[in-house]
């Protein structure tokens, strides 16, 4: 069974899909089953900030950005996209990025005042989610 909004890896040719609607049975790929991605909260042992921190900013608003400290954005080590996500999975947003770009992903006032979440790929230490407790 797949679930609203997992994301799936194949581990062949290294596609990367997301569920749009629950279902039944098994994602395949290059003639095996896709692995279920499970994003990391916390840091850990890790150098780098990758877990998404809401901030808010006067003028812009409220924003996702990738670590306390931005994450780096070199050809080698970049964030990928950042996706937010509402507590009730009816409103989600995408942002993809290129290296040098920073990684942060502004949120339209229309999505409301409920508990957000934010995932988001790194092409090197992969999917990490982070949450905002301020609703």
């Amino acid at each position: 069974m797949t679930n609203k909004l997992e994301f799936y890896r194949c581990s062949v040719c290294g596609n990367v899909v997301q569920v749009l609607l629950d279902g039944e049975g098994e994602l395949f790929c290059c003639g095996e089953a896709m692995e279920l991605l499970k994003p990391k909260t916390t840091e850990g042992d890790m150098g780098e900030y990758h877990v998404p921190v809401f901030m808010h900013d006067d003028e812009k608003g409220t924003f996702i950005q990738v670590g306390k400290e931005p994450h780096p954005m070199t050809e080698e080590h970049h964030i990928e996209f950042i996706q937010f996500i509402s507590e009730d999975k009816k409103c989600t947003g995408l942002h993809y990025f290129g290296s040098g770009e920073e990684p942060k992903m502004y949120l339209n006032k229309s999505v409301g005042n409920q508990k957000k979440c934010a995932v988001e790929m790194c092409n090197l230490h992969g999917l990490w989610k982070g949450e905002n407790d301020e609703y």
